[in-house]
This record gives C-alpha cells, sequence and structure tokens, in this order.
C-alpha cells in the first residue's frame, strides 16, 4: 500500500499568525496552522479569541490571564495590532503544548481540525451522525460525503488507537459504522485542486466503500478510479449506480479486480480458453449512469451487468457501440454527444430498447436504425444529418412516437416539418416532430405531399431513362439554350439595370415598393435548396457523373485538335526549311523546286522515300494522339475505315472508363476567383476518384417554378442545364495552398496553368471534410504539398496575447457583406471609428469580411484577397508568416450588435404578413439576409449562403443571452393609429400582424394578465425618476397592458416561454460603478430579471456596449439592458426597513443594488420572486434514462430559515438585516455624539427609530438670485442628492451610503474603496422649529426648519476632510443645507414613498412633541 498522504501518528503541531487585514472596522489575524506535511490557513478577529478563552476556562480551567487583553482606544493602529499579533501566536502555541495529544473542541473547531485533521473530521463526523443519523436513516435521504471524509474513516479503522481517545462519547468512531452499515443512499463528491484554504489534494487520497453494508443507489463524481477501493463489496446490493468525471474504462469500475488478473471471466459464462479468475455480476444493477467521463469503447466488462435496463453513456468519447449484445434487459440507452459516425445494424446490439438517445453525434445516415421495431423515443438532435431520404430508414418503426431532429442541416429545407412527417405514412399524426405535435395543418400538407410523391412515381415510369441521362449532357455544351424555362423572369432579370443583391437578378417592381434587401447592390447569393443536392443524392450523382464524362471527353477531342493543328504547322515549318536548305545546295533552282513539290506532295505517305525524316519525328506524336482523332492529312472515309481498327477498341476502352467516373463529394460553396480583378461566383466543388471539378451556377439562372422549388427542393435536371465548368483537372495539376492569414473556414486553390486563385467558403465541417479528403487525394497523385498550418479557426498572428482564451471559444467564420442602409438616420462623418473602419468603401465591388461571435466580441475579419493572391503569385514573401497588410481583425463589443426590431418581430409572428414589399422573389432573398443596429448604423449582413444566416442568428442570440455586461436592446416606435393602418415609409413596413403593439403572441402569460398579475398595469415611474428616463424608457413608460407585454416577449425576452411576472420603476447602482444611480424599468419573469437602464450606462466604461446610443433609425430606440437568469441567481440581501434590495449572481457584473425607497415595492418583488424561483423547480420529469434518481429522494420544495438567512428551495439566499448590521448603524450614530453630549446621554438609548433612503434637494446657485426673473432667464432646476436619513429618539442625520459593494461578495480581493456610511448632516430634534409642506422648492418635498442655537455640535469629529476636494475650504455647519432667514437652518427632503413620509412627519412630531412638550408646527406652503 502506498504511504498515506496524512501521517499515521500524531506529528508536532504548528501554528503561526502571519498577518492581518483590514475589514470594514474590524482587525482580522491571518493563522497558518501546520499538522505534518499538510497546511491551512484560518482567519479571526479579537472576538472569536476572546470566545475560546472563555469556553477553555470554563471547560479546562485554562489560566484566564494567558490571552492579551482587549483595547478600546486605537484597537486597529499598526502598532497594537502587530504587538496583539505575536502576542496571539504565543498564546496559541502554549495551548497546543498545554493539550498534545486530546485537543479540546472548542480549539479544534477554532483551527479548523473538524474540516483538514484526520481525528478532527472523524470526531466531526461522529457527532453529526450522533444527532441526526436515526432521522436521516429513517427519511431515507441521500447522505452525501467528500473523499477527504471517507479517507479519514478508513485511515481510522486501520489505526491501532482506541475508537473514542478523547472521551466524549458523541465522536466515537462506532457511530459513523453504525451508520455506513444501515445508508442506503450514498453521493461522493470529490473536488478537483486543494480543498479549501489547505495544500490536500482529494484526488490523491485513497478511500474504501466497504464499510457500507446496504448501498441501494451511489453517485460518485469527480474522483479518480484508482482512489476508489472495495466498490467490488456493493456487488450483492447495489441497484443503481453512477459515475461522473472520475474514469476513462469501463473494466476499471465494473471489474476492478481486472488490474490483477489479466484472463478473467463472470460468473455463470462459458469459456473456451483458460481464465485466472471468475468474477461475480452485479445482482440487482439496474441503472448505471457512467455519463461525462472519457469512455472511449464499451469493454467486455458489461458482461457483468446483466440486469441494467437504463444505461447512460453521454458525454463520452465513444466511436463505435459495442459489447451491448449482453445486456438483454436494455430498455432506455442514451449515447448522446458522443463521436459517433456510424451506426451500422443497431438491432443486433440494441435488442428491444424503447429510448435511444444519438444527440450531439456525427451521424449523417440512419441506416443502421431500420429494425429497431419496438422503439418508441429518438433523439437525434445536433447532428449531420442532411438528406431527407435517410428518415425513411426510420420511417417504418411501427412504435415510434416521439422523434428529435432539431439542429441538424435538414432542418434549413424549406417545409421541413412537413416533408419529415411524410416519411412516416398514416403514422403521421402519431408522431411527435421536435417536441411539437402535428397540428391539423401539418396533416392536411402531408397529405399533399403524399399525393404529389405518387403521381411523380407514376411519371417516373412512363418516362425513359435514356432521356435523363442524355439531357443534361447536352446542357453543358449548349450552356445558352438547355434548361432554361420558358418564363419572362429570366429575361426581366438580365435586362433590368437595377440589381438585386440577394439573388445577383434585378426587378421590374419600382424601387418606391422595394424593401432594403431588394434595393441594395449586387453580390451572388446561393439557394438553400441546392444544399439537398450532395453525394447523398444519387439521382442528382449519376447524372452529374455523366456531365462530368461527357466534359472530359469534350475537353480531350478539343485539346488534340489543337495538337493537330500545332503538328501540322510545324511540318510545314520543317518543308520550308528543307527547301530552303536545298535552294542553297543545288544550282539547278526550278529541278530542285519541281523535286520539292514533289516531295512535299508524299510528304505523308509511309511509301514516301524522300519523307523519312519527318515521319521519324512524327511517330511518338502519332501515337499519343490516335485514341481519338483522325490522321493528320485528313484522308477520305473510305481510307480511314480500314486502319482503324485498333484504335476504335482504345476508343472504347478509353470511353469505359470516362462513364465510370466516380463522384465521392459535392460541395457547394460561395467561390472568389482573383485574377486582375476579384469575381464573385455560386459554384459546386466535385471531387472525384481522379479529378477535380469547379463548376459555376449562371448568374441569369432562376428556378422555373419557385413554388415547387419550395415544396419539393431542386429538379436536377434544372440544376444542372445552369452548370458551367470552370476547373477541370487531375490532381497532380492542383495547388492546395496555406496562408496563415486566412482561417480553416476558407479554402485556397490553384492551378499550376494559371496565375488564378480560388478562394472557396462554405459550412465549416463540410469544408473541413473536404480539405482533408482533397489533401489525400493530391498526395496520392504524387504532387508535394505545402506544409500546412495548424487547424485555427482565426489567424494567431491577429489575436492579442490576452484574447488566446476569448478566441478559443469562437464560433463562426461566416462570409458576408456588410452594406450600410440608405435610410440610417446618421451621417457618414458621425459614425463611429470602429465602423468608419469596417464601413470602406475602396472595395468595387464589394468583397465579403468574416464574421466571427465570442462570448464578448463580434470580430469581423477584412481581407485583401488580391494582395494575398499577388503575394502567392510572385513569391515574394513566406506565406506562413503573418502579414498585418493583407488582413485586418476589427473587434465590436457584442453587447452593441442589435438585431432589428423588425426582424426580431417576425421570428415570434406569423412570417406570412411580415413585408410589404412587392417584389415577388422577396422571400426568398431575405433568406439570405440580416438586418442589425451597431453604433449608430443601420447595417445589412448579406450571407451568400443561407445557411449560414440562421447559423449566425443562432449563435448571436445565444451569445448574447449568455452576456454577462450590458448590452443593448431594440425597441421601435409604437404606430399612432394601431393596429389597423399600415405605414408604408421608405424601409419601414408594418402590417397588421407585423405591429409592434398588437399581441398576437401565443402565451401562457396573455391567459394570466389581469387575474394574477394586475401589478403589471402599474407601469408609471416616480415623478423623481422622470428627468432620467431616456428614449427608450420614455417608450417603455408609456406602454400599457397587452402593449407592454407584447413589447417584452418581441424585443426583449431571450426565450419565448418566459412569463413577465413584475414591472418596478427605481434607482440601481451597479457593483462595478458605484458612484452612479441610474433610472431602471425592472421586468421580473419567470426566467431572467431584466434591468432597462438610462443611456448613461453606456458610457461607464463597461466595454461590452459601444459609447453611442444612436440606432442609427429613427423609428427604433435602443436602451441599455443587464440580464441575469434566475438560474444564476445566488442571493438577495434586503436593506434596512425593506428601503433597497441587492441581487447578487455569479461575477461583478450580476451585482445590481435596486433603491425603491419603498417597503411595498421591495416586499411585493421579493413576493415574485419567490414565486418565479419556485416555478423553476416545477419541470416536467425527465425521461427515465435522464432523471437524476437523486431526486425523488430529496425533498427541495421547502425553504428553512437560519441566521437571517431565508434558504430557497432553489438553493437561492434571501438574506435579511442582521442584529449586527443594525448595532453597527447605531454604533456610528453614537460615535458622533460630542462628549459633552456623551456625558448626559450615556444612559439614553440610541436606537435608530426610522431608516430611508430620501433626497436632498438642493437648488445650484449659478445664477444670480436677483433680478432673475426680470432679466428672461428661469431659475434653475433643484437638484435631488440621494441620501440616507436616520431618525433616532433625539437627533436625526443625512448620511452617504455605499448600497451596493456591502456586504462584500464573496470574490471581492479587498475591501472598497470607501467607508460604507459618511455623515453628511446632523441635527438634534429639540432644535427643530417648524415643517413646511408643499411645492415651493420640490413638488411633495419636506421642509425641515431648525434654530442654529450654540450647543453641542454633533459633526465635531468629523475633520474638514470629509467635506472638501482638492484642497477646498470646508463648508459651515450644516453641510448642504440652505440657510433660511437669520438664525435658521433648512433641510430640503423629497421621501418619494407617499407612507415613508407619513411615518417621517409621524414620528417627528411625536419625538418633538416627548422633547418639547408641545406639538410639532407644521405650516403649508403653496
Amino acid at each position: 500500500m502506498e504511504s498515506s498522504p496524512f501521517p499515521e501518528e500524531v506529528l508536532e503541531r504548528k501554528v503561526c499568525v502571519v498577518g492581518s487585514e483590514l475589514v470594514e472596522n474590524y482587525t482580522v489575524y491571518i493563522i497558518d496552522v501546520t499538522d505534518g506535511e499538510h497546511k491551512w490557513t484560518v482567519k479571526h478577529r479579537y472576538s472569536d479569541f476572546h470566545d475560546l478563552h472563555e469556553k477553555l476556562t470554563a471547560e479546562k480551567k485554562v489560566d484566564r490571564r494567558l490571552l492579551p487583553p482587549k483595547k478600546m482606544i486605537g484597537k486597529n493602529s499598526k502598532s497594537l495590532v502587530e504587538r496583539r499579533q505575536k502576542e496571539l501566536e504565543l498564546y496559541l502555541q502554549t495551548l497546543l503544548q498545554q493539550f498534545p495529544q486530546a485537543t479540546p473542541t472548542p480549539l479544534a473547531f477554532f483551527l479548523h481540525f473538524h474540516l483538514y485533521e484526520i481525528n478532527g473530521i472523524t470526531a466531526a463526523l461522529a457527532e453529526e451522525l450522533f444527532n441526526k443519523g436515526e432521522q436521516l436513516l429513517q427519511a431515507g435521504e441521500v447522505f452525501s460525503l467528500h473523499p477527504l471524509q471517507l479517507y479519514s474513516v478508513t485511515q481510522q479503522l486501520r489505526l491501532a488507537k482506541p475508537t473514542c481517545f478523547n472521551g466524549d462519547a458523541k465522536t466515537d468512531l462506532g457511530h459513523i459504522l453504525d451508520f455506513t452499515c444501515r445508508l442506503r443512499y450514498l453521493k461522493v463528491s470529490g473536488t478537483r485542486g486543494p480543498v479549501g484554504t489547505s495544500n490536500i489534494e482529494e484526488s490523491s487520497l485513497p478511500f474504501d466503500l466497504s464499510v457500507f453494508k446496504s448501498l441501494l443507489q451511489i453517485e460518485i463524481s469527480e474522483c479518480s478510479s484508482q482512489q476508489i477501493q472495495g466498490l467490488s463489496c456493493l456487488r450483492s446490493s447495489l441497484a443503481t449506480l453512477s459515475i461522473h468525471h472520475s474514469t476513462e474504462t469501463m473494466t476499471s469500475i465494473l471489474v476492478p479486480e481486472a488490474s490483477e488478473f489479466s484472463q478473467w471471466e463472470a460468473e455463470g459464462a462459458e469459456s473456451g480458453c483458460p481464465v485466472t479468475a471468475v468474477i461475480p455480476v452485479w445482482r440487482n444493477l439496474t441503472t448505471l449512469d457512467m455519463s461525462h467521463n472519457g469512455i472511449s469503447s464499451i469493454d467486455s466488462s458489461v458482461k457483468l451487468i446483466p440486469k441494467v435496463e437504463f444505461l447512460d453513456l453521454s458525454n463520452n468519447q465513444l466511436s463505435t457501440v459495442e459489447n451491448l449484445q449482453h445486456l438483454y434487459n436494455l430498455v432506455h440507452v442514451d449515447l448522446s454527444y458522443n463521436s459517433l459516425k456510424v451506426l451500422e445494424a443497431a438491432h443486433t446490439r440494441l435488442g428491444n430498447i424503447k429510448t435511444l438517445n444519438l444527440a450531439g453525434n456525427q451521424l449523417d445516415q440512419l441506416t443502421g436504425l431500420t429494425k429497431l421495431y419496438s422503439l418508441v423515443n429518438l433523439d437525434l438532435s445536433h447532428n449531420q444529418l442532411a438528406q431527407l431520404e435517410e428518415i425513411r430508414n426510420i420511417g417504418s418503426l411501427p412504435c415510434l412516437e416521439k422523434l428529435n431532429l432539431s439542429s441538424n442541416p435538414m432542418c434549413i429545407i424549406p417545409d421541413y416539418r412537413t416533408k419529415v412527417l411524410a416519411q412516416f405514412g398514416d403514422r403521421a399524426a402519431e408522431v411527435c416532430l421536435d417536441g411539437k405535435v402535428t397540428t391539423e395543418k401539418e396533416l392536411d400538407t402531408v397529405e399533399v405531399l403524399k399525393a404529389i410523391q405518387k403521381a411523380k412515381e407514376v411519371k417516373e415510369r412512363k418516362s425513359s431513362g435514356d432521356k435523363k441521362v442524355q439531357q443534361p449532357a447536352v446542357s453543358l455544351s449548349e450552356q445558352t439554350q438547355c434548361g432554361d424555362p420558358p418564363s419572362n423572369a429570366t429575361t426581366t432579370t438580365t435586362s433590368s439595370i437595377s440589381v438585386c443583391c440577394v439573388c445577383s437578378s434585378s426587378s421590374s417592381t419600382p424601387e418606391s415598393t422595394l424593401c432594403l434587401t431588394c434595393s441594395s447592390t449586387c453580390c451572388p447569393l446561393l439557394p438553400a435548396h441546392l444544399l439537398s443536392l450532395s453525394s447523398s443524392n444519387k439521382d442528382f450523382i449519376t447524372h452529374l457523373s455523366h456531365l462530368l464524362s461527357s466534359a472530359l471527353k469534350e475537353q480531350k477531342t478539343k485539346n488534340m485538335e489543337e495538337e493537330a493543328e500545332t503538328e501540322e504547322e510545324r511540318e510545314e515549318e520543317r518543308v520550308e526549311e528543307r527547301v530552303e536548305e536545298r535552294e542553297d545546295e543545288s544550282s539547278e533552282t526550278r529541278e530542285i523546286q519541281s523535286n520539292v513539290e514533289g516531295t512535299e506532295v508524299e510528304i505523308h505517305s509511309p511509301g514516301s522515300r524522300d519523307g523519312y525524316f519527318e515521319m521519324g519525328l512524327d511517330d511518338s506524336v502519332e501515337e499519343s494522339v490516335c485514341s481519338s482523332s483522325t490522321s493528320l492529312t485528313g484522308p477520305s472515309a473510305e481510307e480511314s475505315i480500314p486502319p482503324q481498327g485498333e484504335p476504335c477498341e482504345e476508343e472504347e476502352e478509353e470511353e469505359a472508363e470516362e462513364a465510370e467516373v466516380k463522384v465521392s463529394r459535392v460541395l457547394w460553396c460561395y467561390c472568389l476567383q482573383v485574377k486582375e480583378e476579384v469575381e464573385q461566383k455560386k459554384a459546386c466543388l466535385v471531387l472525384s476518384d481522379h479529378l477535380f471539378c469547379l463548376l459555376y451556377l449562371k448568374d441569369d439562372f432562376t428556378w422555373a417554378n419557385q413554388d415547387a422549388d419550395q415544396e419539393q427542393g431542386s429538379p436536377v435536371e434544372e440544376v444542372l442545364s445552369g452548370l458551367e465548368v470552370d476547373l477541370l483537372l487531375p490532381y497532380s495539376q492542383l495547388l492546395l495552398s496555406s496562408h496563415a492569414e486566412l482561417p480553416d473556414s476558407c479554402l485556397t486553390l490553384g492551378c499550376q496553368a494559371s496565375p488564378s486563385r480560388w478562394y472557396i467558403f462554405s459550412e465549416y465541417e463540410e469544408l473541413r471534410r473536404t480539405r482533408s479528403e482533397l489533401t489525400g487525394l493530391i498526395q496520392a497523385a504524387g504532387s508535394d504539398l505545402e506544409p500546412p498550418n495548424s487547424p485555427q479557426l482565426l489567424p494567431r498572428s491577429l489575436i492579442n496575447s490576452w484574447e488566446l482564451e476569448e478566441s478559443q471559444g469562437a464560433k463562426g467564420g461566416y462570409p458576408a457583406h456588410l452594406l450600410p442602409s440608405p435610410y440610417s438616420s446618421s451621417s457618414p462623418t458621425d459614425r463611429h471609428h470602429l465602423l468608419s473602419d469596417i464601413l470602406s468603401k475602396n472595395e468595387k465591388p464589394s468583397l465579403p469580411t468574416l464574421l466571427f461571435l465570442t462570448h464578448r466580441h463580434l470580430w469581423v475579419l477584412k481581407m485583401d484577397f488580391r494582395e494575398l493572391a499577388e503575394r502567392e503569385r510572385e513569391s515574394k514573401a513566406d506565406l506562413h508568416q503573418p502579414s498585418s497588410s493583407c488582413c485586418s481583425l476589427l473587434r465590436v463589443p457584442l453587447g452593441s450588435v442589435v438585431h432589428h426590431p423588425r426582424e426580431r418581430a417576425s421570428q415570434v409572428m406569423v412570417r406570412n404578413s411580415y413585408t410589404s414589399c412587392q417584389d415577388p422573389k422577396h422571400q426568398h432573398r431575405s433568406s439570405h439576409c440580416v438586418e442589425v443596429l451597431l453604433g449608430g448604423e443601420m447595417l445589412l449582413l448579406l450571407f451568400p449562403l443561407a445557411r449560414d444566416r440562421s447559423s449566425f442568428l443562432g449563435e448571436l442570440s445565444q451569445q448574447r443571452a449568455s452576456l454577462e455586461g450590458l448590452k443593448m436592446v431594440a425597441l421601435p416606435q409604437p404606430c399612432m393609429s394601431c393596429p389597423h393602418q399600415e405605414q408604408n415609409t421608405p424601409g419601414h413596413y408594418r402590417s397588421r400582424d407585423q405591429c409592434c403593439c398588437f399581441s398576437n403572441i401565443k402565451s401562457q402569460s396573455t391567459g394570466s394578465w389581469d387575474s394574477s398579475h394586475p401589478q403589471l398595469e402599474e407601469n408609471q415611474p416616480s415623478p423623481h425618476l422622470l428627468p432620467g428616463l431616456s428614449p427608450g424608457l420614455k417608450l417603455l413608460s408609456g406602454l400599457q397592458g397587452q402593449q407592454l407585454l407584447a413589447y417584452f416577449h418581441r424585443y426583449i425576452a431571450m426565450s419565448k416561454a418566459e412569463e413577465v411576472r413584475q414591472v418596478l420603476w427605481l434607482s440601481v447602482v451597479l457593483y462595478k460603478s458605484p458612484d452612479s444611480e441610474l433610472t431602471c424599468c425592472l421586468l421580473l419573469s419567470t426566467d431572467t430579471i431584466y434591468f432597462l437602464l438610462e443611456d448613461s450606462a453606456s458610457t461607464l466604461g463597461h466595454n461590452s456596449v459601444l459609447d453611442t446610443m444612436d440606432s442609427g433609425d429613427p423609428d427604433v430606440s435602443l436602451c441599455c439592458c443587464l440580464s441575469i437568469r434566475l438560474s444564476d441567481l445566488l442571493s438577495v440581501n434586503v436593506g434596512l426597513f425593506d428601503q433597497y434590495f441587492r441581487v447578487v449572481g455569479r461575477s461583478a457584473d450580476h451585482i445590481v443594488c435596486c433603491l425603491s425607497r419603498d417597503s411595498y415595492g421591495t416586499g411585493l418583488f421579493l413576493q415574485e420572486l419567490m414565486s418565479a424561483l419556485s416555478l423553476q423547480q416545477q419541470l416536467p420529469p425527465p425521461e427515465p434514462s435522464d432523471q437524476d434518481f437523486y431526486s425523488q429522494f430529496t425533498n427541495t420544495n421547502t425553504g428553512k430559515m437560519q441566521n437571517y438567512e431565508l434558504v430557497h428551495s432553489s438553493r437561492v439566499k434571501f438574506i435579511y438585516p442582521s442584529e449586527e448590521e443594525m448595532g453597527d448603524l447605531t454604533f456610528i450614530v453614537a460615535e458622533r455624539k460630542t462628549s459633552a453630549s456623551a456625558a448626559s446621554s450615556s444612559s439614553r438609548s440610541f436606537n435608530v427609530l426610522l431608516y430611508l433612503l430620501v433626497f436632498q434637494v438642493q437648488v445650484p446657485s449659478s445664477l444670480p438670485s436677483q433680478g432673475s426673473t426680470q432679466s428672461g432667464h428661469s431659475p434653475p432646476s433643484p437638484v435631488l442628492q440621494p441620501r440616507t436619513l436616520i431618525l433616532t429618539s433625539t437627533d436625526v442625520f443625512l448620511l452617504d451610503e455605499d448600497y451596493v459593494s456591502y456586504p462584500l461578495p464573496d470574490f471581492a480581493k479587498e475591501p472598497p474603496s470607501r467607508e460604507r456610511y459618511q455623515l453628511r448632516e446632523a441635527r438634534r430634534i429639540r432644535d427643530l422649529d417648524r415643517v413646511l409642506l408643499g411645492y415651493q422648492t420640490y413638488p411633495q418635498a419636506l421642509t425641515l426648519v431648525f434654530d442654529d442655537l450654540p450647543g453641542p455640535d454633533l459633526l465635531c469629529h468629523l475633520t474638514m476632510d470629509h467635506f472638501t476636494a482638492g484642497g477646498e475650504e470646508a463648508s459651515p455647519r450644516g453641510g448642504g443645507a440652505s440657510g433660511g432667514a437669520e438664525g435658521e437652518v433648512q433641510w430640503c427632503v423629497f421621501v418619494p414613498g407617499a407612507d415613508s413620509r407619513e411615518r417621517l412627519i409621524s414620528l417627528l412630531a411625536r419625538q418633538w412633541e416627548a422633547l418639547c412638550s408641545r406639538e410639532l408646527p407644521v405650516e403649508l406652503t403653496g
């Protein structure tokens, strides 16, 4: 056995006080405790030492003078702290020496022995089980232990010591053993890294589970399989086993004996070979959950679990499914989020299962699922299924009821649901697809599709197969004639001058009736329906193979004709040269000329004697081209037929080979071809067994019937007629380039015989597979490849070192054109500098940029493709070295990227009435476009690939939902005559269904609006909040009832299922900006808390948004929004007297203090928040394979109150003011008394009677008060200064308070920069002369008029530095109070809440009457 991390004997223990720190107004001492090799840190204040000493003196008779005494004055001074630090260290060391063996319980808890020391851990656990063990066993709840506790028990059992060596019967080890023998449900949760403040690593602590004799269910997480011992002892009793983040093999858990016996066999199994051990089976195990591990294969250890019914192997690394045929009782199997690519003959391994989860794999075929006849639930979401034909493999399963195909490539196919349901025939009504019940409308559409399919089959039977093959072959040679439908749309498209940006075609529709999508500049866009024509479409592949064979034959014929013409020219040149030589050699010119003429005539004849040298030079050339061309002299038909027997046989063989061109991959893509200029094309990249082909889709290509195309996909013949070959060459002539500047979402190609370069863009995974396959084909052809770069989604040369972590989670690489909107209200000179860089006008035509999304930014990668191609052609630089001149990366804060509300609303509503654009092709073009608002500009994003648009929007929505900081939301102006009047302004289209004010949302919240949440109708901010309302907040404040609900669901909510619970107008303070108080509209939903803030929030230095609030659209207002999900909520701190509350999330961005200044509003919010949190628990039960079995044994629906903390059932803490917090406030108030008054009031109570958050009204003195009205100047508006008003029995105080920084959050590393309370004003109640009520200074404000009498000064202890800044002189007595008549001081205080205002007046009057023996004068002013 390895040496244990803990010593088996009690080693020397050391205690050292290493330092101190100041927390709030007291000092905390830092203590390092050493026990053998292990150390940990403890922090205590002096009062803790004092409490410890009191217990030890009472229980152990410790000398009372041993502890250093208290100090009342200067207790936080540096000298005192250093001296006391040494004295306390000596005190602790003396105690340890006095009790070397059995440490007293108070001292053990003080030094955290119960957390880190083996004896203390077991003693604490034994005492806990002594008190609660029987109740836990009777309740049948799950009991949780840590590996450190189990290790301590294991080590204690091995030590030769009594089970109770300290004399306390409650800590006897027998209590633990008795409990473990009867425990039925156990959970062991480990940790990664050191435990607490110690250096103990739990992952290195072995523990033994053999002490548990009656376990039925166990869950182990974050533990290594090597440290788990005794698990095999549970084979006879265990029914459910869950292992997470703990193992890489199933054998190490199910057969731990395999480490000792390599040849083993399960009990009762017949083995044909000798074995060294027979392993007992798990007799009662029915549920095995080994999800979230590193398992790469299902090994033979499953033979030991024959009774398992529920098997969960999700989130592992499985690439194959094996050995499951041994599990005859399997009912539910979860193999989601593995690496499965193929699942063949699943019925031979999975048997009669009912639930199968294959989500998150890489499946692109379903042929292996055809015989799972008992399957009821099937989840295939997040796979690579692209072809609807694959659904036929599961369409005949008789019991299938629930099918999930979401997030697959086929989901972008138009009418995807109805086409999938049509594969199930008469059972379409019984199938629930993607969690949605089939509607009657979908069933009607399914019946229509079935009728169309039958008609198509009848038509195919009547048509001949030869005609189908010949038609596309002719279309390539006659590209301008075949396949073009006789439609006027084609001629209109080519003849018009105004070209649409989305389909590369023009429109005859007047510009005034076209939307922004249909009136921008030109760029080619690939129709989404072409994606169905891939390598899995057999009909398309067959036709494409014939087309390539015909093109190859035509290309060879053309090349041979050119070679023949070249040879004829060479022969003529040679004859002329020979004639000139003979003219020089002979003197008889005419005879030589006649002989030369005779030789010239017979030059190509094999029997010619004078032409022997020409024939000798021509033999090799003629043999190389004779397979498909005639002789060079062009003989007659009669002469050429006999000698061509052999060449004809060669032609037939080559034609047969050409007919067998095998297409292995088809990739529809967007292509940039760089010659002298950059051309943009819609392309089809084809890989065959020996040829590479790149085909372009014609610019004037249109569908013959768009409606039919929407329903049935792209006709093969029609698509092939629009293709023309650009590249057709063997792989040996192809160049595959690799640039350090280019990301993996771009494929760069070149040709050895051409200076052109091609840049290919397509879906990332498809492009990656194509690159990998193309690399192998080029290497097989014998070509040398450039050394490839390491895989990178983004060029490393453009990323800063602090952005590497952010770049690792980047998604995308979407090519898109970024175009400014002509309807934007901002001018180019007023643009944000970041937008000026993005919208550069140097490129004509506009070239695409690449868009990447991270959890913080939208990264825009701009590339100069001309320069990239020029560098590659001229080889001026190493292509693997970065060059900043070719590429630039611009970073846009993600919070400022806002989806235009017009498009966002269309996603919530029915899309058929989305726009009034009169272009008939608008619906197709809009599938490539996204309108966004960014930094004061309305932009149009054109995606050449329609799939990129949906992927970009989905990723943008997901990243914005998880954004921790501020983000912008766009709110459109409501229609004036809504919902019956339409608006047809340029770039602004609204119909009755599209209108932002008309609610047509099918939500649960609409039905319960009036009955359950009447407070939502009270959407009116308080008067003091009106000056801080930005345009977006003013818009919200004007909405009522259904309008507000519609705005929330369409433009604010992050999910469709949210229900609004409360609307609250208040002021908030952010933790990162504690000095700024912001006006806010708080929306509480059943899922999230939304804080809609005023515009000044964007200028507080948060990097998640740009510092501009201009939307670029005059009809849209931007509003800053901060959202906190209820699932991320940790605690809620309630302020004194319910005047405010602080919401605490998981980071500093999610700490917000809400200043309601109204106890009723705070109480109402807390009530609704608890109700919403309770709804989080009432979720529908999961499927059996996904259900956490501990949930049925643990009751989490009741909250409990402990130490002023209400722990909700959702684990959210509601922390209320404690007596200590109230005592601190009382102490601060009492400390302000002078020594003179302290003596007289020493016996008087300083209890706080009232605590209110108010405003002190101050009138600026910038304008002269005399004659201001005569000179035409209006008096300055009053300024509201937030203050905290505290009323005691004798005095009234005004303070500045830091609401958001206290109490300190758990992740705070240092105290706040300012104190919690700072006193501004203080007066005695007896000095109050009268109270003025009225509207003179501020509406509904109170003016407290005090007599400025000489007497004890309540502020004398405060230095001038509290009231001055930058060396200014201190303000006179009274601080910010305004002076009235001579000898008077006036406080003008505005209390927002009416109840709070009445309470303040009532208490003031009562205390004043008690002190002055008469009623308080209250005067009303005008």
